[in-house]
């Protein structure tokens, strides 16, 4: 997963299924028969039928699932049914429990034909009191929109955990769809007017790990070297097309399967981009979420091309490498994974962290980025983990990451985690004389592991060591599994770099990546704090610490309206007209200006003017070896 910052207002922009049943608990060994009618949806609800065959227990639970991977919070998504029954094979309804959220106990199983319930989607409530799913693992439902993520649509037994699935999903003809789950049939109805699409699993985290998209569409399908792209974009107001994204996705795919080298990909890639609308309705978590075959993405709407294709870049990049780690390299947590009672691997350091370096260095290595980009994006990650517990243990939080304070230190994986591979990485090319790095060892570790065999969590670091050198040990158990916080101009000294503070161009809601603005919850309002004074534009326009923003450019600003006003800073150019009304203390404050560049002071990394040759060497095989 990756969260481009979560949402806006606060801070711009993101296996199996356990042991095998005994046999007398099975209903059939035939696959559990599943629908979704999209043809049949009313207020933004959507029928669903679920035949599991003849149970020959008592008493069956049936679970959507309450976390899903590669998402480290809790989602629920059995909040979103409604209308649960139960039905037997004479169409009467069953009495059943509803266990919990996400549970629904069948007390006269031997008697159930089937079972039906409508669901809900979640995109168009995010804004609300109701806790949902984070955007790129949820589900959308709307006349010219559909997103599947069908762990919001399909559940699973308690005794039926490996049985294989058929899905059937009926829509209008008019609809274009993708799905990362092979079509077995499609079947036109009588009166031409719908098409049942006909889906095959052969086992539930299959049907967790397909999502699809159905509606009013644009798709382009291209080849990378081997791999068979295919890209569908849902833009509300047609800004942006499939077209004009596919060059930045190609090249981008390109250089990654040119930095991977032999590590085995696959055929076939989907990735399925919806841009929200800003719209009070639409979604706000942006950032995408990863697949075995595919991502999901959602990202705004109103971004600007290029700003568009950076965020593609470093987003869809980071979910196409997780085909390293956890797809190839995992844990037992995560290889058999519990979608309703979960552990956590203590090693989100490697999955997210090391995921995001690599999403981060390709671009150096091949090409797609000059030093300066590179290095500004890794000082951006040192001034965003500044603003975690830099002292917290790595493996703790991840082991912990569903309870606070570990939660709200999530997004630090982002951040330190990819310096915690950066510096992996320096000292593997340091001890080998450039000829090893981070992405040697994890090619390493996916041919002793594989996706279909889990390390053993509480061993892996002493693995790590043994298959490089003790330096990296030494690094894992101090700053990782310890509470050491990383000196990284020490590392930076070894390449030939240094940490320096110069003046640099900023934009109007960041100084350099540190957010100048903040929101008050319990207020609703969005307020300037004490880093404004530090950005020219608005210092130079008598801006204050604690001015709360009424309105810009006449729209008034809430944290609900964030999303969409805050987000627009990023179209406004030289000499536009601007004019804020602020809340000072109560006291009304209305600024009329033009917009200019902005500035501000910020540490910077550069090549050090005496460095010497084994440095340069070593900086040189670090990126681009």
């Amino acid at each position: 997963m990756k969260k481009t910052l979560a949402k806006i207002s606060i801070g711009l922009v993101l296996v199996g299924c356990g042991t095998k049943a005994p046999i007398n608990d099975l209903a059939t060994t035939l696959p559990i028969a599943t629908s979704i009618d999209l043809t049949k949806t009313e207020n933004d609800k959507v029928p669903v039928i679920i035949n599991p065959g003849r149970f020959v227990k008592d008493t069956v639970t049936y679970y959507l699932p309450k976390v899903v991977q590669g998402t480290y919070a809790v989602s629920d998504f059995g909040k979103f049914v409604d209308n649960f029954k139960a039905v037997d094979y004479d169409g009467n309804e069953l009495k059943f429990e509803k266990k919990d959220a996400n549970s629904w106990i069948l007390i006269n199983a031997k008697q159930v034909d089937k079972i039906t319930y409508l669901v809900n989607d979640t995109f168009d409530i995010e804004n609300t009191d109701i806790g949902t799913p984070f955007s790129p693992s949820g589900t959308n439902i709307e006349d010219k929109n559909y997103v599947l993520n069908l762990h919001g649509f399909i559940g699973y037994f308690d005794v039926l955990k490996n049985n294989q699935y058929t899905l059937d999903v009926t829509a209008p003809n008019a609809m274009k769809r993708t799905s990362a789950l092979p079509k077995s049939e499609s079947i036109v109805s009588q009166d031409g007017l719908n098409t049942t699409d006909k889906y095959f699993a052969t086992r539930y985290f299959e049907i967790t790990d397909n999502p699809m998209m159905y509606g009013d569409l644009d798709v382009e399908e291209f080849m990378v070297g081997d791999i068979k792209i295919v890209l569908s974009v849902y833009s509300p107001n047609k800004v942006h097309t499939a077209a004009k994204i596919k060059e930045t996705v190609f090249k981008m795919m390109k250089g990654q399967k040119a930095y991977l080298g032999d590590i085995n990909s696959t055929p076939r890639y989907d990735v399925y981009l919806y841009l929200a609308s800003g719209e009070e309705k639409a979604p706000t978590g942006f950032g995408a979420l990863e697949h075995h075959t595919s991502t999901v993405v959602v990202l705004p709407e109103q971004m600007p091309d290029e700003a568009l294709a950076s965020s593609m870049i470093d987003v869809v990049s980071h979910e196409f490498f997780h085909i390293v780690t956890p797809l190839s390299v995992h844990s037992e947590d995560v290889h058999y994974f519990d979608y309703n009672e979960p552990t956590f691997s203590k090693h989100l350091w490697m999955y997210e962290g090391v995921t995001e370096y690599f999403a981060t260095l390709f671009q150096i290595h091949q090409d797609l980025v000059d030093e300066k980009a590179f290095f500004d994006k890794i000082m951006g990650k040192i001034r965003g983990s500044a603003s975690f517990d830099d002292k917290m243990s790595f493996t703790v939080m991840s082991e912990n990451i569903l309870e606070q304070p570990y939660a709200s230190n999530y997004i630090n994986v982002y951040e330190k985690g990819a310096l915690i591979g950066m510096c992996i990485d320096i000292l593997m090319r340091e001890e080998s004389k450039g000829s090893r790095g981070i992405l040697s060892l994890m090619k390493e570790l996916s041919l002793k592991y594989g996706k279909n065999k889990p390390f053993k969590d509480d061993k892996i670091i002493e693995e790590i060591t043994e298959m490089t050198y003790p330096s990296i040990g030494k690094f894992l158990k101090t700053h990782v599994e310890g509470n050491t916080p990383i000196a990284y101009q020490d590392f930076f000294k070894k390449v030939g770099l240094s940490i320096v503070s110069e003046k640099v161009q900023t934009n109007y809601i960041q100084n350099s990546g540190a957010m100048i603005i903040a929101g008050d919850q319990e207020k609703g309002t969005i307020f300037f704090n004490d880093l404004v004074l530090a950005n020219s534009f608005w210092a130079d326009n008598g801006v204050k610490p604690n001015d709360d923003i009424v309105e810009v450019n006449g729209r008034k600003l809430t944290i609900q309206s964030a999303n969409d006003i805050l987000g627009s800073t990023f179209q406004w150019k030289d000499g536009d007209d601007l004019e804020v009304k602020l809340n000072r203390a109560g006291e009304e404050v209305i600024i009329k200006t033009k917009i200019k560049k902005s500035y501000t002071q910020a540490k910077v990394i550069m090549v050090d003017k005496n460095a010497t040759r084994d440095q340069n060497e070593l900086r040189n095989a670090w990126l681009k070896g």
